[in-house]
């Protein structure tokens, strides 16, 4: 007898196939039977007439290294039909950890990730790990409602082996190297799927200083990246310098694109490992994009195996009043912004008030590295700052930007931008669109999407969580790209789950899931596509220490199945918790 019969749905395979109609049968875990018309007993049957069905999505690019502590449904991602995650990305992570060397890397990740400092420190386990087999260990030791897989992160290599000298950057020495080298080692014989780094001068912890690994020498990352050959097992995830631009800011990348892309040509070819690494659309450089694609294209005809990690919508910095917003380190509103949220607005309100905050100065905060200098950014964004309205339009026109809509009321874009903050009761939500949006529209994302060899991540799934919300990508692929785009082409729904499902769990080597085949793990999705929708957003203060973060509710997942378990039923969690670790 099945335990489930999920009868009569549009099955897109992830195989990249034409949709059918058909029946799967699940049984211990696994899709036992695949037909057109399953006539065994089940204990359960769901109706999926109408749905789509679809494998369980994979999630390459998450930053639940510290959530993984506190929370066992795992949002945003458990919500939008993910049903594994890769997490360790960008070479931050919290393992190994020295004991009492936590402080360290919650610098990192904060002023990386955006998560809350206080978050970490009161949510994470500490002291239940040091080493990365420990850390793995941990985490088996739990359930969640997804399969959790997880990276080696350069930085808390370097941290734990060269303390303070890895943390300014200072040079490894070769005794510094061979330890680093036999850490990543231990922890892929021990079950990582990779290692990851981050080389861009961007990623600087909450003091302002780039986080370890930043300016590693050349013979320092092959050597950590050998450790993948000896053991041929493995992906190296990569940020590389220059992916959003020269950072002059921040005093400049110190390595160009072409010396990235050949040193992750050398190591694909050397090791004979993947490489993923970040590829965006950027302001400095637009089409230089499509000249890093061409290249890729050649070396991997020449044997390496590069596979630029790409998004599917703009890169989006978020602004509300309860997240960060233009007008936050004004020193009128830094008297009000403990107030609780009601008076604080009815403050805002008052006209001597809102005369004194727009004539304010900034005060700068404490850490030069904190996430809290996002309002500069606010501060220059007009044109291309949106309202998020309902139904969100992802690919605005420039008539809709702020620049625009204030000059058409005859306002300063802070007198429209703060008036805009305070209506209706403060719940108003604006985005501003930088990477991939360059020219208005979302053309260069469908080329990057279709290309063959991208693969689909930067989701950022549990970071970013009061500033950037991707993690809803999957549902957004679906809707956005196979179905409502209106400025341009769209990408067929069986090329799109393909590429979130099977191309993803490929990459990392889960080659037991991320198809709809027979003696495949049953994670799979039921979907009302048609009435598959992105809703609201919404602030919660469900984090450790009442930290704040933003999610996005999706409609239309009738049921999601994690390892032939249902944990979700209508849109709600079911309270299962059938996840567990990804072993490489």
């Amino acid at each position: 007898m099945l335990d489930t019969l999920i009868k009569g749905g549009t099955i897109v395979d992830g195989l990249g196939g034409a949709p059918r109609i058909g029946d799967i049968g699940i049984k211990d875990g696994l899709i036992v039977e695949l037909g057109d018309a399953i006539v065994a007993d089940a204990k359960a049957v769901l109706n999926a007439a109408g749905a789509i069905v679809t494998p369980g999505f994979v999630d390459i690019h998450t930053h639940y290294d510290g959530q993984i502590s506190w929370d066992d449904e795992m949002n945003p991602s458990a919500s939008h039909g993910v049903t594994s995650v890769v997490m360790g990305n960008c070479g931050v992570g919290f393992a190994p950890v020295s004991p009492g060397g936590e402080r360290d890397l919650i610098e990192v990740m904060e002023g990386v990730e955006d998560i809350p400092g206080t978050a970490l420190y009161e949510g994470i386990e500490w002291g239940a790990w040091e080493t990365f087999p420990e850390y793995l260990d941990y985490i088996d030791s739990r359930k969640y409602a997804l399969n959790i897989g997880t990276q080696i992160p350069h930085a808390a290599v370097r941290n734990y082996v060269m303390g303070e000298r890895g943390r300014t950057n200072e040079p490894a020495t070769a005794d510094d190297i061979a330890k680093m080298r036999d850490i990543v080692a231990g922890g892929l014989k021990a079950g990582a799927l990779g290692f990851s780094s981050s080389r861009t001068i961007g990623h600087r912890s909450t003091k302002g200083v780039s986080i370890p690994g930043t300016f590693a020498a050349e013979e320092e990352v092959i050597a950590l990246t050998d450790a993948m050959k000896s053991l041929d097992k493995g992906v190296f995830e990569l940020i590389p310098a220059g992916v959003i631009g020269d950072l002059e800011q921040f005093g400049g990348e110190q390595r160009s694109t072409e010396e990235e892309l050949d040193l992750m040509t050398r190591i694909s070819k050397a090791t004979g490992r993947p490489v993923t690494f970040t590829l965006l659309q950027h302001a400095e450089a637009q089409e230089e994009w499509r000249r890093i694609l061409d290249q890729v294209s050649t070396a991997n005809q020449n044997g390496a195996n590069l596979h630029p990690q790409v998004a599917s919508r703009p890169i989006g910095l978020v602004t509300n009043l309860k997240t960060y917003h233009l007008f936050q380190r004004r020193e009128t509103f830094l008297r009000l912004a403990e107030l609780p949220f009601d008076e604080m607005l009815t403050e805002m309100k008052k006209p001597d008030v809102r005369a004194a905050i727009l004539s304010d100065r900034n005060i700068k905060p404490e850490l030069p590295g904190t996430m809290e200098n996002v309002h500069e950014v606010f501060k220059i964004a007009g044109a291309v700052l949106f309202e998020i309205e309902d139904p969100i339009d992802y690919e605005p026109t420039p008539d809709k930007s702020f620049a625009e809509r204030a000059k058409r009321a005859n306002q300063d874009y802070e007198e429209y931008m703060y008036d805009f903050l305070i209506q209706d009761d403060g719940s108003r939500f604006a985005i501003m669109l930088s990477s991939n949006f360059c020219s208005y529209n979302h053309d260069a994302i469908y080329e990057m999407l279709s290309h063959p060899e991208t693969v689909t991540g930067l989701s950022d799934a549990g970071a970013h969580v009061t500033l950037i919300f991707d993690g809803v990508a999957p549902t957004y692929q679906m809707t956005h790209w196979s179905r409502d785009r209106t400025r341009g082409q769209r990408i067929p729904l069986e090329f799109i789950v393909q590429k979130q499902s099977y191309k993803n769990a490929q990459l990392y080597g889960l080659h037991d899931r991320g198809s709809l085949e027979v003696g495949k793990c049953a994670d799979i999705n039921v979907i009302d596509f048609e009435e598959l929708q992105l809703l609201g957003l919404e602030v919660h203060a469900d984090l450790p220490a009442g930290g704040k973060r933003i999610l996005q509710p999706a409609k239309g997942y009738i049921a999601t199945f994690v390892n032939g378990v249902k944990t979700r039923e209508n849109d709600r969690d079911t309270g299962a918790r059938p996840g567990q670790l990804l072993r490489g």
